[in-house]
């Protein structure tokens, strides 16, 4: 079996092991109520982010705002699609992208978004790695009428993206300071940039 056909099978396999984002979403705030995270590592770093994500994903999906012509765009959208994505509650990147993906993809009944905890499909995770890395959220896009993956997309918007390799290249690794900074950034950006790539991700 050759890995392409690997990857389409294990991603056939677990759509139908995907949750809503509203199970997704009550699933979360049981771990803050307990103080505690999702996946096997339990530490109070983590628990904190949790916490955090969970005040930032009630936020934003409250105030998320799509511009006309890319809600359109979902609304016209004919084909069958499903939105797979893995995430964690502790990862910052995936609070502040996931209520967008939830929002566009209500827009139109030809989209399904499930959500998987990664540390619990592991096997899925190592078959859409970034730069060999488990970087989360990690969204995978499956078309039901060509029976394959036409898209994949993580773990950050395209313009973070750029700001993270430029420090990289430049410290060699992130720093506290600059993961506040981003936060900062995602803040400012309000999540156009992250509805702008999701955009692209249907014709």
């Amino acid at each position: 079996m050759t890995k392409t056909s690997n990857k389409e099978t294990l991603v056939k396999e677990h759509l139908a092991k995907g949750t809503s984002y509203d199970t997704y979403r009550t699933l979360v705030e049981a771990h803050v109520e307990k103080g505690t995270s999702t996946g096997p590592e339990q530490t109070e770093s983590l628990t904190q982010y949790t916490l955090l994500n969970h005040s930032r994903m009630k936020r934003l999906d409250k105030t998320v705002k799509i511009p006309e012509a890319i809600q359109q765009k979902f609304e016209n959208f004919k084909g069958k699609q499903t939105w797979l994505v893995l995430t964690e509650s502790w990862c910052g990147d995936a609070a502040q992208s996931m209520p967008a993906m939830n929002k566009l993809a209500g827009f139109t009944e030809h989209i399904d978004f499930k959500v998987l905890l990664r540390d619990e499909h592991l096997d899925l995770m190592d078959e859409f790695l970034t730069n060999n890395a488990m970087s989360i959220p990690k969204l995978i896009v499956w078309d039901h009428e060509k029976e394959e993956v036409v898209a994949d997309w993580g773990p950050r918007p395209s313009i973070a993206t750029q700001m993270v390799n430029d420090f990289k290249e430049e410290h060699g690794t992130l720093t506290p300071e600059f993961k506040k900074d981003l936060q900062v950034w995602y803040n400012k950006d309000k999540s156009q940039n992250i509805i702008e790539d999701l955009s692209d991700l249907i014709p």
